[in-house]
């Protein structure tokens, strides 16, 4: 089942005050940037937040399950309805994440 575009425009609004917040389709479902850093997964109406050790300290005890068949383990994020929490979790999360790698010419 593909996230629904309302989920994912819900997310977007929750993780506002996170800062630089967008959303690119992929596969079907969704991938969360953030300042250009791809922090979550958006998979089946639920939010996947990539794992840190700064954002398991902040979670404490997360929920871990993989967003799709053959992924890794992601934080499973059930709390989408407290925007601060949330916010918070995906800037620690960021801050964590390299820059990605720059795009080869062709």
């Amino acid at each position: 089942m593909a996230t629904d575009k309302d989920f994912a425009d819900y997310i977007i609004d929750q993780l506002s005050g996170a800062g630089e917040v967008s959303c690119k389709k992929m596969f079907g479902e969704y991938g969360i940037f953030l300042n250009g850093k791809m922090a979550a997964i958006l998979a089946d109406n639920q939010l996947f937040i990539k794992p840190t050790e700064a954002g398991r300290k902040f979670i404490g005890e997360p929920e871990e399950a993989p967003p799709y068949t053959g992924a890794k383990n992601y934080f499973l994020i059930d709390n989408t309805d407290d925007p601060d929490w949330l916010a918070e979790l995906v800037r620690i999360t960021e801050n964590e994440l390299p820059l990605p790698k720059p795009k080869k010419k062709k």
